[in-house]
């Protein structure tokens, strides 16, 4: 929960309690937080929780002065109707937003009579999946200032048997961690924290909060010897498949990588990583291949070969030459890999007990060769024919992961997006340990035809150490002495289960029905995908969705805001979100980046996307005056900037001071780069492509530097005939995180992160600019709470920008002096 930064001091967060309850991996999260208007007058208050993005909401409420206002689940169309009704009367906005990789934010505010509480409480449910041989519990805490009444706690029951259960947070101090309590029993497990007033506080005579991070939970049940369980509730039925201590079958995977143009720069460095380490983890026993592919299909040899150290050494050197260029030609490269395979196959080169799997990544869409996605999609399905595994991996933000995500599921795969960060190396590696060792294949369980209906998904390609397979359904009759369960699985059968019927007393509710439901509404959704059974599943996973009351891609839930003052308020919907765009209103972002800037006389931000804050400070020296503002010694990146002041000292004496010449040099690369208010100045010292700019309108121009970063400049035109002011530049950065961490400069020491705490808020000079105290860099700062603006997308006005103004040309905040950062040229780093 959070609170807005003008009125915190008048808004009290009383309590925040999140209560999960686990019955058999089925997880069910309550978080419930109350806060108190101390105003006099009404004041907005505001509501966020982060929840995982396999989770659906289940409910919402609000209560207010004795009245409870609930959430209802609407069928999309009819909550998009609702929404654009009131986006007409600018009444309204949608609630749920993309958070990071794995999280999603819902967030809600509402307007609050003075001396008044608010209760919100939000439920979310989700089928905890096995990864790497335990299960996860994952729970984003952020509560922006001190809590009277805190509390985590997680009920956990497996009738099964709980092996092992452990809890630690990201925040979590030395001080902290004893108020972590674990409770453990054979088939239960309590676990709880709550910390006190004073515990949460960072520092004793601070106001901030040592709660934000991540609170997890890792436990895994214990496995019998009969290879899994049945168990049984109120008539639907789960069954947990995951055997423990199989040996793992030998696989031939074909690894396809892109090495298009648009991989240059990290994203290919970070492949050729990732790949090595990959390579030097595949299993003597396992036949491994590489495709290289942009316009033109590379293997690096035309068969399959086997894992032996020699093989392996010869790979990895072929994977550092990997270099990017030219266009994307998804189709041929992956229709290859399959027939690399399958001539395998056919010539008995592999392995007779082994599985086969195609791992893609790409970062971009196909533009050369066949183009037409559908066309793709079908080529690679016929071609594959239900004989091998295709995995898809989406490096960026610029890939249509949709495409992928259908092509993966239409051959048994799955796809996953990997996110442009310094850890993608380690994503690219996770994924390839989570396929890495199967342990089953072709895994078939069926039962009784006159026992059970309305079976979730029971056929799958492969069971892989550390998962474990679910399959639900519901029960026609309730003598369970003929309910014979058979599992196949390369030949083999099992018919050796317990059934469990779990203990009463520590369930909620109708759980299996519901985890029948969950299971149930993601396969009709990823049914939608195939053609000919688009419409029904589509109707059947609404009508599932309306009935169990799951927010879905399918469904809304629609929040009726109590009438304010002003009159009614419009609804607010709340949207599932997927990573393809729907055809409507809601969609999924990626993680908004920092946005670094300066701009105007000179104004310096740093906008904080992830904090919902902003900080700025002015550098005031006088014209002439020349800044590094940015430079990574690691890549040779320079950029210097050089101030202009106004034509004449106006009447009230104030000098203003502008950027009006930058600077760029990357030497690495060659480049040298000057922009003035009246020309652009580019040399290259390469015989190659290695700088782009785009120049908009003569009002603007975007640097994309190969490799590295990312800049725009702006170009403010003032009326010529002014008597005092005259044209000068802005400059933005984007992309800064794929500089190296060695990165500084004025703005350049920002890029990185920057940690702070803001409290004690006060009155200022101006009633509508507060002041407060701010904690940064070992620093007691006063600033004041101000505005600056971002002209990036409005050149004319810009968009206010709300930011904590750090007052003496940012003493405290940056390092060192603004003298420290004077250059003697436009070109020079001292």
């Amino acid at each position: 929960m959070y609170v807005d930064a003008h009125s915190v001091q008048m808004v009290e967060v009383l309590s925040v309690k999140l209560h999960c309850t686990v019955a058999s991996r089925f997880a069910h999260t309550v978080m419930t937080s109350t806060a108190l208007n101390k105003a006099n007058s009404s004041q907005e208050i505001f509501f966020e929780v982060d929840l995982p993005k396999t989770a659906f909401i289940t409910n919402f409420s609000m209560e207010i002065e004795g009245q409870i206002y609930v959430g209802v689940v609407n069928e999309k169309e009819q909550a998009k109707k609702q929404y654009e009704k009131a986006v007409s009367s600018g009444r309204t906005a949608g609630l749920v937003k993309a958070s990071g990789r794995k999280m999603e934010k819902f967030s809600v505010s509402v307007n609050i009579a003075a001396k008044s509480n608010v209760t919100f409480i939000l439920t979310y449910e989700e089928l905890l999946q096995r990864k790497f041989g335990k299960y996860e519990i994952l729970t984003r805490i952020n509560p922006k200032q001190l809590v009277q009444n805190f509390q985590i706690v997680a009920d956990i029951y497996e009738p099964q048997g709980i092996a092992f259960v452990d809890a630690h947070a990201t925040f979590l101090t030395n001080e902290l961690l004893p108020l972590v309590e674990k409770t453990v029993t054979d088939n239960k497990a309590h676990i709880s924290f709550s910390p006190t007033l004073d515990q949460q506080r960072k520092c004793p005579e601070c106001d901030g909060s040592l709660i934000n991070g991540d609170f997890i939970i890792k436990y895994d049940v214990k496995r019998a010897s009969s290879l899994g369980d049945i168990q049984i509730v109120n008539g639907y039925f789960v069954h947990f498949f995951a055997p423990p201590d199989l040996p793992r079958i030998r696989k031939n995977v074909v690894f396809v990588i892109d090495r298009s143009g648009s991989m240059a720069g990290p994203k290919m460095i970070q492949t050729r990583v990732a790949m090595e380490s990959i390579l030097s983890d595949v299993h003597p026993d396992d036949y491994f291949g590489i495709i290289l592919f942009d316009r033109s299909i590379e293997p690096w040899k035309q068969s399959l070969t086997k894992a032996t150290e020699e093989n392996v050494d010869e790979a990895i050197k072929f994977v550092r030459q990997i270099y990017p260029r030219g266009t994307t030609n998804i189709n041929d490269s992956v229709m290859k890999a399959i027939h690399m395979l399958q001539d395998d196959r056919r010539n008995k080169k592999l392995p007779e007990r082994s599985v086969d799997m195609i791992i893609l990544l790409t970062d971009g869409m196909p533009n050369e060769g066949e183009s037409n996605l559908q066309r793709i999609q079908q080529n690679v399905c016929e071609a594959i024919g239900g004989n091998m595994t295709l995995f898809c991996l989406g490096f960026g933000d610029d890939v249509d992961y949709s495409f992928l995500d259908v092509m993966a599921k239409q051959n048994n795969g799955v796809a996953r997006r990997i996110y442009e960060a310094s850890d993608a190396t380690l994503q690219l590696q996770g994924f390839y340990d989570e396929v890495a060792s199967p342990l089953l294949s072709a895994v078939d369980l069926r039962y009784p035809d006159n026992a059970v209906d309305s079976l979730t998904p029971h056929h799958f390609s492969q069971l892989f150490n550390g998962s474990e397979i679910v399959v639900a359904g519901r029960l026609s009759e309730n003598d369970m002495d003929n309910f014979l369960v058979e599992v196949f699985a390369n030949g083999a059968s099992v018919t050796d289960w317990d059934v469990i019927y779990p203990e009463k007393d520590y369930i909620f509710g109708d759980f299996t029905e519901r985890l029948w439901a969950y299971l149930t509404i993601q396969q009709l959704l990823e049914t939608r995908f195939e053609q000919m059974e688009k419409s029904n599943a589509t109707a059947k996973a609404l009508e599932m969705s309306l009935k169990y009351s799951f927010v879905t891609p399918l469904t809304s839930m629609v929040v009726t805001k109590p009438e304010t003052e002003e009159g009614p308020s419009g609804p607010l919907i709340a949207d599932k979100l997927t990573e393809a765009p729907q055809s409507g209103y809601m969609t999924t972002a990626a993680a908004p980046h920092p946005t670094y800037f300066v701009d105007g006389d000179p104004h310096f931000m740093i906008e904080l996307p992830e904090r919902e804050d902003a900080l700025c400070f002015n550098i005031n020296e006088s014209p002439g005056t020349i800044f590094n503002l940015v430079k990574d010694p690691s890549i040779g990146l320079l950029v210097n900037g050089q101030t202009i002041g106004d034509k004449m000292v106006a009447p009230d004496g104030k000098v203003n001071t502008y950027f009006g010449r930058l600077g760029v040099v990357h030497h690495s690369l060659g480049v040298r780069l000057e922009v003035t208010t009246e020309y652009i100045n580019l040399n290259q010292w390469m015989f190659m492509t290695i700088v782009d700019l785009l120049l908009t309108k003569d009002r603007s121009v975007k640097v994309t530097l190969r490799d590295s970063v990312k800049f725009v400049i702006l170009l403010h035109k003032v009326w010529k005939m002014h008597p005092y002011h005259q044209d000068y530049l802005g400059f933005y950065t984007l992309d800064s995180h794929l500089l190296s961490p060695s990165v500084h400069g004025l703005l350049g020491q920002f890029y990185h992160g920057i940690e702070f705490e803001v409290g004690d808020l006060r009155p200022g000079e101006v009633p509508e600019k507060p002041d407060a105290t701010m904690y940064v860099k070992g620093h007691q700062l006063n600033v004041t709470r101000g505005w600056q603006r971002d002209f990036r997308k409005d050149l004319k006005r810009g968009k206010n920008v709300p930011c904590w103004f750090i007052h003496s040309n940012g003493t405290g905040l940056i390092d060192g002096s603004a003298e420290d950062y004077i250059v003697s040229g436009l070109f020079k780093t001292v």
